[in-house]
């Protein structure tokens, strides 16, 4: 008879760490920091879903006894228009910026000229310009060349302001593709459009990444621009915001609704891109 097998030894197991103090008061403070930025959002909530004689400083803080849902469907009717008017300039801007800034980018860290570092010095002084400084030149220029009062003109401004920090981003971004690429490519006969379209571009999804979340997020939220460049048909819905809660009688429930659906847009691109900001920020290219 053949005697059975030994039966294995189990493998040790490792004692289990205790948690360090240290951690769970980190975690503590965070989670106290977390619930100290989150007060301005509940009282956002707790007074768009008020009705509007609820609404007064001895509640300011109470839940609503009863939810009122339709504070939403009557700021919406006042700020729909505007919100498609939102997203139609900062998809179009977003996009158009982070193109040229693309562009401008590649050019300026693959094709070294004469003068490239001092006019990627000059864009980038564009940067620091406040919006105040160029308000009056801005409004004359949009208005000489027809384009005033119309969401284009919006556009032309958004695109012009973004394009010093999406070329800084980019050029950053492709400092670190490898000069290998672009030579072997140009050995092959690519030239400068078939290099960027065959090569660049298709690496260049994390730059896209951290361009369009932040321009599209500074583009939305913007409001001097909105203010002095539309008319009634093209503002955003920043604009639209101050004009709800102006007056002297004001239902202060329309107001926190109506910004509740105004922060929806850059709320979702930041949960369906967030996790790839840092990444592209601090991503290169291939290795090796």
């Amino acid at each position: 008879m053949t005697s059975a097998p030994a039966k294995a030894a189990p493998a040790p197991t490792s004692p289990r760490k205790p948690i360090q103090p240290g951690r769970i008061l980190m975690y503590a403070l965070l989670v106290v920091a977390a619930l100290f930025f989150l007060i301005p959002v509940y009282l956002l909530f707790a007074t768009a879903l008020k009705s509007p004689d609820a609404i007064n400083l001895a509640t300011t803080w109470h839940w609503p006894a009863a939810l009122n849902w339709a504070s939403f469907s009557e700021a919406w009717g006042k700020i729909g228009g505007n919100m498609l008017n939102s997203l139609f300039l900062a998809v179009v801007a977003t996009l158009l910026s982070a193109m040229l800034g693309s562009l401008n980018g590649y050019a300026l860290s693959k094709w070294k000229f004469r003068g490239a570092n001092t006019l990627f010095a000059l864009m980038l002084f564009g940067m620091f310009i406040p919006y105040q400084a160029v308000l009056i030149p801005l409004f004359q220029f949009i208005k000489s060349i027809g384009l005033y009062g119309s969401i284009w003109g919006l556009i032309l401004a958004h695109v012009v302001y973004g394009i010093p920090i999406t070329t800084l981003i980019f050029r950053n971004f492709y400092a670190d593709v490898p000069d290998a690429l672009v030579e072997a490519a140009t050995i092959d006969g690519a030239g400068f459009w078939s290099i960027y379209r065959l090569v660049i571009f298709p690496i260049s999804i994390p730059g896209f990444v951290v361009v369009i979340i932040w321009q599209f997020t500074q583009v939305w939220n913007e409001f001097l621009f909105a203010a002095t460049l539309t008319n009634t048909t093209s503002q955003p819905v920043t604009y639209a915001l101050s004009q709800l809660a102006g007056g002297q009688a004001v239902s202060w429930n329309l107001p926190m609704a109506g910004a509740i659906l105004a922060a929806l847009p850059t709320l979702l691109v930041y949960i369906l891109l967030g996790r790839y900001f840092v990444r592209g920020l601090l991503a290169g290219s291939v290795k090796g």
